[in-house]
C-alpha cells in the first residue's frame, strides 16, 4: 500500500499502461499513522503495522553533494543587523579552525567569495589607481612636485568615505571599495583647479602668497558647484530601495561623505601644501614662455646684426 503495486494493465488506443495501486500519502504522514495500516498474520489474523515494526528517526542529508570530487556541504546564512559580512566570515573561520579536522577544507561562493578575493586585491587595485592618477597629472603639469599636492586630496576623500560608513553603520564590502576607487578621480579635481590656476598666476608675475590666495578664492565657486552636483547625484543612491539597493547605498554613501569632507578640507590643506612644497615649481606655460622669449631675443639680435651690416656695407 505504501510503495504501490501493479494489479492490472490499462489499454488505450493500442497502448498498454500498468496501473499502480497505492495508499493516499496524506493518510501516512507520521509514525502514528502506522496503526491505521492492517496486515494479515500467519494465523490469518489482522494486526496493525505498528505492532510488528520499530521506527527510529534520524537526521540525514537529502542529497550528497560533491565539489572537486570530494564530498561537500553548503552553509547559507544571513548576517544579523549590526554586523558586517567581514565580521561574519571572520567568525566562521575561527569556528572552523576550532571545530573542524585539519583535513577539511573551506571554500566560499557568491558574495562571500567576492569579498575574500577582493580583500587580497583591493590594496593592489587602489595602489595602481593612485599611480595612474599621479602619472597622468605629472604628464599634464610636466612636473613631479605639483601632482603630489593634488594627491593630498585622496586621503581626505577616503577618510570621509570611511566616516560615512561609520555614521550609517555600514561595513566595508566590494561596493564601498568601488566607491573608494571612484573618489580618487572625483576629489583630485579640486586640487587640480587650485594648483593649475596658482601656477598660471605666478607665470603672470604674481608673488607666491598672492597667487595662492587669489587661486583659492577665485576657484572657490567652480569647486563648490562641481562638488554640489556630485553630492546631489549621490543622494538618490543613498535613499534607493528595492532589489540590489544595498550596493547602491554603499556606493552613494562613500561618494557623498567622501566628496563632502574632501571639498571642505581641500580649501584649507591644498593651499598650505602648495605653499610648502611647490614654491620652486612652475606650470608648463612658464617653460613655453621662456622659450618664446629666448626665440624672440635671438630673432631681435639677428635683425640688429643684419641692420648693422647694411649700414656698414656702403662705407666699405
Amino acid at each position: 500500500m505504501l510503495g504501490g503495486r501493479t494489479d492490472t494493465p490499462y489499454v488505450d488506443r493500442g497502448e498498454e499502461y500498468d496501473v499502480y495501486l497505492r495508499g493516499d500519502e496524506n493518510s501516512f504522514n507520521n509514525v502514528g499513522d502506522l496503526s491505521q495500516i492492517y496486515m494479515r498474520s500467519g494465523k490469518g489474523e489482522l494486526v496493525t503495522l505498528d505492532t510488528v515494526t520499530h521506527i527510529e528517526e534520524i537526521a540525514s542529508a537529502q542529497r550528497l553533494s560533491h565539489t572537486n570530487k570530494q564530498k561537500s556541504i553548503t552553509l547559507k546564512a544571513n548576517v544579523s543587523e549590526g554586523y558586517t559580512l567581514g565580521e561574519g566570515l571572520k567568525f566562521l573561520d575561527a569556528k572552523a579552525i576550532e571545530l573542524l579536522p585539519k583535513d577539511i577544507s573551506i571554500g566560499y561562493t557568491g558574495e562571500s567569495k567576492d569579498f575574500k578575493e577582493n580583500q587580497s586585491s583591493i590594496f593592489i587595485v587602489f595602489g595602481l589607481a593612485l599611480l595612474v592618477a599621479y602619472l597622468v597629472l605629472a604628464a599634464q603639469f610636466e612636473s613631479f612636485i605639483n601632482p603630489l599636492v593634488v594627491m593630498f586630496t585622496v586621503p581626505m576623500g577616503v577618510f570621509g568615505g570611511f566616516l560615512g560608513l561609520l555614521i550609517t553603520s555600514q561595513g566595508i564590502n566590494i561596493y564601498s571599495q568601488i566607491g573608494m576607487i571612484m573618489l580618487i578621480g572625483m576629489v583630485t579635481k579640486n586640487g587640480i583647479l587650485i594648483v593649475e590656476f596658482a601656477n598660471q598666476l605666478r607665470d603672470r608675475g604674481f608673488e607666491l602668497d598672492k597667487a595662492i590666495i587669489d587661486a583659492s578664492s577665485r576657484r572657490l565657486r567652480p569647486i563648490l558647484m562641481t562638488a554640489f552636483t556630485t553630492l546631489v547625484g549621490a543622494v538618490p543612491l543613498i535613499f534607493s530601495t528595492g532589489a540590489g539597493s544595498e550596493s547602491r547605498i554603499a556606493v552613494g554613501t562613500v561618494v557623498f561623505f567622501g566628496m563632502a569632507f574632501a571639498t571642505f578640507v581641500t580649501l584649507l590643506v591644498i593651499p598650505a601644501m602648495y605653499r610648502l612644497i611647490s614654491a620652486a615649481t612652475h606650470s608648463p606655460g612658464y617653460v613655453e614662455a621662456k622659450l618664446e622669449a629666448a626665440i624672440k631675443a635671438q630673432e631681435l639680435a639677428a635683425q640688429e646684426a643684419a641692420a648693422k651690416q647694411q649700414e656698414l656695407a656702403p662705407k666699405a
